[in-house]
C-alpha cells in the first residue's frame, strides 16, 4: 500500500489551491480522530480523507470527480476499501456507504469545511473560539458558505448514528489538534 508520503505527493501533484489543500489535511485530521474513535487503522483512514478530493481541481464536474481520481488511485495500488469510500463520498455516484470507513468520510467532509468558513468569521478567527451553538446556527443561514451541502452535514452524523451536536463537537476538537497546521489557530494579541 502506498504512504502518507506518497498520498501527499499525489495531492500536491494534481492540487494546487491551498485552500484545497487544507480542506485535504482537516479532513484527514477528522479521519484519524475517527479512526481512533472507532479502534480503526488511523493511516488507512487518514490517506482516505486526505486523498477524497486530490482530483478535484483539475476534474471538478460530476462526470469526472471522483471517477478520475479513483483510477487513479486504483492504478497506483490503493485498497478497494479506501477508493469505494471516496466514490460514496459523492452522493451523484451512487456508491452506497455500507463500510463504517465510508460513513466517516462522508460525516467528516463538509461539515470541515463548513466549521472552517465558521472559524473564519470569528473575530479572533481561532477554532478555539468555535462553540457547537454557533455553528448550528449558521448552518440556518442558507446564504453562509452557500457551496456547503447542508443535506449532507445533517446526513453524516445520522449515519455514524451520532448527534449532530456531538458531531460538530467531535470535529472542532479534532480541527482543535491540528490548528495551528491548518490555519486556524487565529490572530494571537500583540504583547
Amino acid at each position: 500500500m502506498p504512504s502518507r508520503e506518497d498520498a501527499w505527493e499525489l495531492l500536491c501533484e494534481y492540487t494546487e489551491s491551498d485552500s484545497l489543500k487544507r480542506h485535504a489535511l482537516a479532513v484527514e485530521q477528522v479521519m484519524r480522530c475517527l479512526a481512533r474513535k472507532y479502534g480503526e487503522d488511523e493511516e488507512l483512514w487518514g490517506m482516505t480523507g486526505l486523498l477524497h478530493d486530490f482530483d478535484y481541481e483539475k476534474y471538478p464536474t460530476a462526470d469526472e470527480h471522483p471517477y478520475v481520481g479513483n483510477k487513479i488511485l486504483n492504478e497506483q495500488g490503493y485498497p478497494e476499501t479506501v477508493t469505494t469510500a471516496i466514490m460514496g463520498h459523492a452522493n451523484y455516484t451512487g456508491v452506497a456507504r455500507e463500510s463504517l470507513l465510508a460513513k466517516s468520510l462522508y460525516a467528516a467532509d463538509e461539515i470541515s469545511g463548513f466549521i472552517f468558513a465558521v472559524t473564519y468569521v470569528r473575530p479572533s478567527k481561532s477554532i478555539h473560539d468555535v462553540k457547537v451553538k454557533s455553528v448550528k446556527k449558521k448552518l440556518k443561514q442558507k446564504s453562509f458558505a452557500a457551496s456547503v451541502n447542508r443535506e449532507e452535514v445533517y446526513k453524516g452524523p445520522e449515519e455514524l448514528g451520532v448527534s449532530l451536536e456531538e458531531h460538530i463537537q467531535f470535529v472542532i476538537e479534532a480541527l482543535r489538534e491540528k490548528a495551528e497546521d491548518l490555519g486556524l489557530e487565529g490572530e494571537t494579541a500583540s504583547v
